[in-house]
């Protein structure tokens, strides 16, 4: 097969790479190749069997068009700050104007065209006093929610769009590798059902996500691609009922706390907050098992959910930081027989497991059916788990009611970045014809910064 651009992976940076050049009315032959299904096709069992059944060969809330951003919260940061280190690349103003430019596609595209987070002043400059008071820095971002379901319907329109439009998609077809010559990338191999080919193309585009990280890693030692060592984040998913986050829910929907807790003085954040929403297991190469939540638009919980994340950096002797985060959350599973742990934070303090009983009793019910009790620190780092530990006690302060004893603990909750490929402003590697994006190349995080990067992309392969 030939054409002119071939791109890896159709999650938010693939998409929009395609996207962008087709509005702009290139005339280039593109092809996406990915190892999933359609949007259409993509559905997890657990809606109806209660249990993760572990599905082969891949996790459909993890693999497929959209990537995991079809079946997660689907939130749009609209602050260049947030999202990786990007804008470093590329400079602040063009982020944030790119941002702004991508919100619009996504409005265009049925986005809700609420933006959370951007009223009540008086609200937010109270939340941040508490937070400086508790030693944390309160980062307030607009957020466009588009909710789990409705977020699968708006990623359905755009891939339509990409077909009518002349846009190849390769469904069901996994890349094995690059073809390399002198240098550089002639295109890609790829195969399915045991079934090989080539697609030669003049430039290569590989955006695979959090789900290809730790597969991009390999290609880079193998084809000497420039990168160096990443950052991996460690860390729970909480659990607490929506009256305890009332207020922040209310008036920020989101509150992205930072802090650098004592010993340790290790970064630690909050991520992906869920008002109303569930906690959601996702499932990675080799069964590995993690959690996630989900929040939908119109379907609601009791509880609020959100993840507390440690920033891991290693460099020498050891300098492979996703290798160290699948340990920690093989070993999870194990204590949880294949399943994501939980348990209550007093427990925690107190030196004890939890058990289902006691569960059972407590004001917040997990909304993770199948999570099972037990003892997370069993198997979480001891560095870690005291920055979890510490920093839910700040987040007290700002959130009265955050550290309670039946607040909930889920593990493992890891978030894989690949080690950082080395590109210039264009998103040229050291390999000629070669560009990475989005989360799998290390500069990204999100929806929202890997859609800006495919957009860039897309214009400058124009």
């Amino acid at each position: 097969m030939k054409c002119d651009v071939v791109i890896i992976g159709s999650g938010p940076a693939g998409i929009f790479t395609a996207l962008e050049m087709v509005k702009r009315g290139s005339s280039k032959k593109i092809i996406i190749v990915e190892k999933g299904q359609p949007v259409e096709k993509r559905h997890c069992p657990k809606d109806k069997t209660r249990r993760c059944v572990s599905c082969k060969p891949y996790c459909h809330i993890t693999t497929g068009f959209s990537g995991a951003g079809a079946f997660s919260d689907g939130k749009l940061s609209l602050n260049y700050e947030i999202g990786g280190d990007l804008p470093t690349l590329i400079g602040a103003s063009l982020a944030q104007e790119t941002i702004d430019y991508v919100d619009s596609i996504y409005l265009d595209f049925g986005a809700d065209t609420k933006v959370e987070g951007v009223s009540n002043t008086a609200a937010i400059k109270e939340i941040r006093k508490r937070a400086i008071q508790a030693g944390l820095k309160l980062v307030d971002c607009p957020i466009r929610h588009l909710g789990t379901e409705r977020a699968q319907d708006l990623y359905l329109a755009i891939e339509h769009f990409l077909l009518d439009h002349g846009v190849e998609l390769l469904f069901g077809y996994e890349c094995s590798d690059l073809i390399l010559q002198s240098g550089r990338c002639l295109g890609v191999r790829i195969a399915k059902d045991g079934d090989g080919q080539e697609i030669l193309a003049d430039e290569t585009v590989v955006a695979t996500g959090r789900r290809g990280a730790e597969w991009l890693d390999r290609l880079c030692e193998e084809h000497s691609i420039d990168h160096i060592p990443g950052t991996v984040d460690i860390g729970v998913r909480v659990e607490v009922r929506n009256e305890v986050m009332e207020q922040v829910n209310e008036v920020l929907y989101e509150s992205k706390l930072i802090g650098y807790p004592l010993p340790f003085k290790n970064k630690v954040r909050t991520f992906c907050q869920n008002p109303g929403g569930f906690v959601s297991q996702e499932n990675y190469d080799n069964d590995l098992a993690v959690v996630n939540g989900h929040s939908y638009k119109d379907l609601k919980s009791d509880n609020t959910n959100l993840a507390i994340l440690c920033s891991h950096n290693f460099s020498v002797p050891f300098n492979q930081p996703i290798a160290y985060a699948q340990k920690v959350g093989e070993l999870t599973n194990m204590l949880g027989a294949g399943h994501i742990l939980v348990q209550r934070y007093g427990d925690i303090l107190s030196g004890k497991r939890t058990w289902e009983k006691e569960l059972s009793q407590s004001n917040v019910r997990p909304t993770l059916p199948d999570a099972v009790a037990g003892d997370i620190t069993a198997a979480m780092p001891y560095r870690a788990m005291v920055n979890i530990i510490n920093f839910i006690q700040a987040v007290d302060h700002v959130v009265p009611g955050f550290a309670s004893t039946e607040t909930l603990l889920y593990s493992p909750e890891l978030k894989f970045y690949s080690n950082r490929i080395k590109m210039d402003e264009n998103f040229n590697t050291n390999i000629a014809g070669l560009h990475c994006l989005g989360d799998s190349c290390g500069w990204t995080r999100g929806l929202m910064m890997a859609s800006v990067m495919g957009t860039l992309m897309g214009r400058r392969l124009c």
